[in-house]
């Protein structure tokens, strides 16, 4: 069983920014592709940026230049630098980890948290 905490959300004026952290425990981290998610208010979760076990990054077109996902496997932590925050960024953000070495598969979330940017 994995164990993810987020920390690093907060309000924040348009233009700002803020770093997200998560922090895995329970099983060996360098086998998990990471993600960061986000759902705002009525809308569906979505995916915003994810780091392969190798490092090879990809996330939403909205966010490129703006965001920057990157680990420490040797803190069992992913980050999420958000940078020229706007209110549309407004969300709950989630850490997502899934397996990729045997077992694959295996999928975990943190409690998520709130990221509110003001105009």
């Amino acid at each position: 069983q994995v164990q993810l905490v987020e920390s690093g959300g907060g309000l924040v004026q348009a233009g700002g920014s803020l770093r997200l952290s998560c922090a895995a425990s329970g099983d060996i981290f360098s086998m998990f592709t990471m993600g960061w998610y986000r759902q705002a208010p009525g809308k569906q979760r979505e995916l915003v940026a994810v780091i392969s076990t190798s490092g090879d990054t990809d996330g939403l077109d909205s966010v490129k230049g703006r965001f920057t996902i990157s680990r420490d496997n040797a803190k069992n932590t992913v980050y999420l630098q958000m940078n020229s925050l706007k209110p549309e960024d407004t969300a709950v953000y989630y850490c997502n980890a899934v397996r990729v070495r045997v077992p694959t598969g295996l999928s975990y979330w943190g409690q998520g948290t709130q990221v509110t940017v003001s105009s």
